[in-house]
């Protein structure tokens, strides 16, 4: 059988040379200015700028925040948009076609968008029955210039694709990549377990990069460290890894197995358990785990269709000095540390674990049969869900009394309201 292992990169055909900047949706500043990369030119789908808006309700074939949960963007079965979550606006509409003849189909599926931040550069794969590029690329857009200006082929499919401001990481189903962005060498290549969710996390704020995938025994993960050089294995869980979730600095990772009974907690700095957290007693497929950006929450949806929020021991800046002190591991309790914990946990260790479980201190019910996303929002307690039917929800929950969510906002982000013409923008300039 062939290796998977990367075939090409290429420019998408220019015979000048040009960069690409990288710009940014205003209010967002932690785009960097600027960068250098391979000339592009036309070749590849271009977006449909002149066509009107369809009464046909789009499907959905992607979800991802982006690295802040600032903005969500969605791959669709003809091209891509993009969204403001706190308060909730579209931003960003691009239909796409493939009249290109490297194109296999007229409608522009895409099965996989990644954003970096709020810049114009992102990541796109195909998708879908008419997938606008074949699965086993990854193509680099430029929306500023409104086309794609690199490619990076492989003999597999793609599975998941990561950005950093200096990283492209792409993964396939037992192998990982990591290339530098700005000229998308390759190096780094690491073998995983059979993963065909794609499950991958790295860093954003922390340089250098923690990267955290699977590694090759059922349930273990693999954590890489670039700035130590060094390569951590945990045995997570019994069954199969089924989601995580790593803190933008790096420091904290969250893990669920196929099982989706439990949580669990990991300082990604050496590989121990922080903290377990159970979601409810049946089996359950875990879709989605955030962590609040102060690292005080954790956020996870399920297809049981609840949003649960855990209240966390362990904030990520507690773990700085970790590598000298481990007794710095836990640090001083969140005032609500209190919620969510069963009034049995003394009796830990004679009664089963079930019991002396910690459950979560918030909840908010949900329709069941569709896949929702969670993620944390720009004001403070606030949660945003997001789902493959077209639900947008902004939650408040109360990190003292706790219980059942207060819902904020909800709009359909697929209805006519919320459409933009094709290539219209509401800050007209990226």
């Amino acid at each position: 059988m062939a290796s998977p292992s990367p075939l090409t990169f290429s420019a998408c055909s220019s015979a000048s040379s040009s960069s690409a900047t990288l710009y940014s949706i205003p209010p967002d500043t932690d785009c960097v200015s600027d960068g250098s990369f391979s000339s592009a030119a036309a070749g590849f789908a271009p977006p449909v700028e002149d066509a009107a808006p369809t009464a046909e309700v789009p499907s959905v074939y992607h979800l991802s925040f982006n690295q802040d949960c600032g903005c969500f963007v969605a791959g669709l079965d003809n091209g891509f948009r993009i969204y403001n979550t706190d308060p909730f606006k579209a931003l960003f509409r691009r239909d796409m076609d493939s009249s290109s003849p490297s194109s296999s189909s007229s409608r522009g599926g895409i099965g996989l968008v990644a954003m970096l931040f709020r810049c114009n550069v992102l990541c796109f794969v195909g998708g879908g029955p008419e997938p606008l590029y074949p699965a086993n690329k990854v193509m680099i857009w430029d929306d500023h210039l409104s086309r794609c200006f690199s490619e990076l082929s492989f003999r597999s499919e793609v599975r998941n694709v990561k950005i950093r401001r200096d990283k492209i990481i792409v993964v396939l189903a037992q192998k990982v990549f990591v290339y530098n962005f700005v000229d998308l060498r390759l190096v780094h290549q690491i073998e995983t377990a059979l993963n065909s969710k794609g499950l991958c996390e790295v860093s954003h704020t922390s340089s250098p990069m923690l990267l955290a995938c699977p590694g090759l025994q059922k349930g273990q993960i693999r954590i890489e460290n670039y700035g130590s050089k060094k390569t951590k294995f945990v045995m997570a869980h019994d069954s199969r890894l089924a989601c995580m979730s790593m803190t933008q600095d790096g420091r904290l990772l969250a893990t669920a197995s196929s099982k989706g009974t439990l949580v669990r907690v990991f300082n990604a700095l050496d590989g121990s358990l922080l903290q377990e957290v159970r979601r409810g007693a049946d089996r359950a497929e875990i879709y989605s785990l955030a962590f609040s950006s102060d690292a005080h929450w954790l956020a996870v949806s399920s297809d049981k269709g609840t949003i649960h929020v855990f209240s966390l021991k362990v904030d990520s800046g507690s773990l700085a000095t970790l590598s000298n002190d481990r007794s710095q591991v836990v640090s001083a309790p969140n005032p609500s540390n209190g919620l969510g914990i069963s009034s049995l946990s003394i009796l830990k260790g004679v009664l089963p674990k079930y019991f002396s479980s910690e459950w979560s201190v918030a909840q908010f019910r949900l329709p069941e049969g569709s896949e929702y996303l969670v993620g944390f929002g720009q004001q403070k307690n606030t949660v945003i869900i997001i789902g493959l039917n077209g639900s947008f929800y902004r939650c408040e929950f109360d990190p003292v009394k706790g219980g059942e969510m207060t819902q904020l906002e909800h709009h359909n982000y697929l209805s006519a309201d919320n459409f933009l013409k094709p290539g219209e923008t509401f800050t007209k300039t990226l």
